[in-house]
């Protein structure tokens, strides 16, 4: 995991969009219907990108049955190359998904807005070891009801607090999010 973000750093990444939040972080009991909203928009990118998409996967804490979390459904998916923005973003763009966040220098990271779904659409390159990590965490946790109950207490306590930006909420899970991945083995 990266060190924390610096405001400039969270700014200059976002794209066309004022990332200020100034607010608590709003968590949702675990909600059923989220494994199939994630489903859904997998077959639409799968039909929107063809061969571009290498991988899709449920990822954050809606990919985690019982565990609280932002009503958000979080996608992380590889393409062939994801700073190769003219094989996807086009087509991403036509269909409604907004291009939110390009970070260069994190694997290339890119993360779009879901047109008609709340959705956090996290794009890396293909054999992109973050994918991995992510998949890791979330099947520890779902497997683990220890851990899940440990970081369910940490999010529902940062998410009291005001937070300039949500990365900084994120961010502050860190400490957490890792002592769980020593114990998944990462």
């Amino acid at each position: 995991m990266s060190t924390p973000l610096s405001d400039d750093e969270i700014v200059a990444a976002n794209v066309d969009f004022d990332p200020t939040h100034n607010s608590a972080i709003t968590l949702a009991e675990y909600d059923p219907e989220w494994p199939r909203l994630f489903e859904r928009e997998a077959r639409r990118l799968r039909s929107l990108l063809g061969d571009t998409l290498v991988r899709a996967e449920h990822t954050g804490s809606t990919s985690v049955p019982g565990l609280a979390a932002k009503p958000i459904i979080d996608m992380s998916v590889a393409v062939v190359d994801s700073a190769d923005e003219a094989t996807y973003v086009p087509q991403l763009e036509a269909a409604g998904y907004v291009l939110r966040v390009r970070e260069p220098e994190w694997f290339e990271h890119r993360m779009f807005k879901g047109p008609d779904t709340n959705i956090n659409l996290h794009v890396f390159s293909a054999g992109c070891s973050e994918i991995d990590r992510m998949v890791r965490f979330r099947d520890h946790l779902r497997t683990r009801d220890e851990d899940r109950q440990l970081y369910e207490r940490t999010k529902r306590e940062l998410a009291q607090r005001t937070w300039k930006y949500v990365q900084n909420y994120a961010d502050a899970k860190t400490e957490v999010i890792q002592q769980i991945m020593r114990r998944a083995g990462g």
